[in-house]
């Protein structure tokens, strides 16, 4: 794990929950915190781990079926599961019982599916576009922005 990596996701995962909070009207200083260790340890560990797997199992190469493989495997990491995750942990940082229950992964399913073409064109460029050295941290802006997007979908539901 980098240094910069955990600066980099600390600010922007804070920065992004922090204003699906606000637009939610649930900010609290306890869940800007979380988020910002959450972002910039466990966050900032397993992204770059995981691109650096598709790196190393899908070399780089400009054919669009290739290209279109890693797009998918970007995609799929960040899946229901991986979001149902990501709001029981902000559950957890606002103290709200129960953290973990069946909605979340409805929820989760539901913003996954729905945020799948999008999802899909920004890892594309992600993960055959830009250099390895920057998608972590244009992934945790994505991320951030997925965020609001999350945090309205738990809303909405």
């Amino acid at each position: 794990m980098h240094k910069k990596d955990m600066v980099a996701g600390a600010i922007i995962f804070a920065a992004g929950d922090g204003l699906a909070a606000t637009i939610g009207h649930e900010f609290s200083w306890q869940r800007l915190a979380g988020m910002a260790v959450l972002g910039g340890s466990l966050y900032a560990w397993e992204i770059p781990a995981f691109f650096g797997w598709i790196d190393r199992r899908f070399p780089l190469v400009r054919a669009v079926p290739d290209g279109m493989l890693r797009a998918a495997l970007s995609t799929l990491f960040f899946n229901p599961l991986w979001i149902a995750r990501h709001l029981a942990f902000i559950r957890w940082f606002q103290n709200v019982h129960p953290v973990l229950s069946g909605d979340l992964l409805t929820i989760g399913l539901r913003s996954f599916v729905y945020a799948l073409p999008v999802a899909l064109s920004v890892n594309y460029g992600l993960q055959n576009i830009l250099a390895a050295r920057h998608r972590f941290w244009v992934s945790s802006v994505f991320s951030g922005i997925m965020a609001v997007y999350y945090a309205l979908s738990a809303a909405w539901s």
